[in-house]
């Protein structure tokens, strides 16, 4: 199974220095509806981290106290499950990339506002279209929702319980990409018993990259 893209360095530095400018641009967005209240919190935002040539990519919804604090994806009990639900497929965080729908953190981890999402969704798109990966997992009712209406898929989207582990093949600006719909990992933190559902639903992602 081929984890990684075949890039030359040179895309390699081309990648790293666009995504860097959309960390540039997070830092100063004054005009974003959360800047203010991370401001007021000494939070940083989270623009996402792991390897500019991965083939899969996730995206959760919104970064929670730990991670806003240290500017990190998945750096809390979540992120220590998601290190789990990797490793039984065989991966490790320096192979993929991971990031969040929202670049800030919401009050109270509140759900994200429409507003919010129309704000911080072109950085996600700009993401998915400089790491170009082959397949996206969502992490998640709301980048769910967003990829599938962003993905040409709204007609296939359904509740997450209805879903979850299932591939879906559609169009990001005219490019054909795979959608994998899971449930976010504090989920398995409330209830014991979305662990093994986890496990089971990660094991999706090696199916669709020994196919590509």
């Amino acid at each position: 199974m081929q984890i990684l893209q075949d890039i030359t360095q040179t895309e390699l530095t081309e990648r790293y220095n666009k995504l860097k400018a959309i960390k540039d641009s997070l830092l100063n967005a004054t005009t974003s509806p959360l800047y203010a209240y991370r401001q007021e919190n000494s939070f940083h935002p989270v623009i996402g981290e792991g390897n500019h040539a991965a083939r899969v990519m996730f995206v959760g919804e919104a970064p929670g106290e730990n991670e806003a604090k240290q500017g990190r994806p998945f750096c809390g009990a979540a992120g220590k499950f998601l290190d789990v639900l990797l490793a039984h497929v065989g991966l490790e965080r320096e192979s993929v990339y991971i990031t969040n729908l929202i670049k800030d953190r919401p009050p109270n981890n509140r759900d994200p506002l429409p507003e919010e999402i129309a704000f911080y969704s072109p950085f996600l798109d700009d993401q998915i279209s400089i790491i170009r990966p082959d397949l996206v997992v969502t992490l998640g009712r709301f980048s769910m929702a967003y990829l599938f209406e962003r993905m040409e898929l709204r007609e296939q989207l359904q509740p997450i319980s209805k879903i979850h582990g299932k591939v879906c093949d559609g169009t990001f600006k005219a490019t054909r990409l795979s959608l994998l719909t899971l449930y976010h990992p504090a989920a398995a933190l409330y209830n014991g018993g979305m662990r093994q559902t986890l496990l089971s639903d990660f094991e999706a992602i090696t199916a669709i990259l020994g196919k590509k």
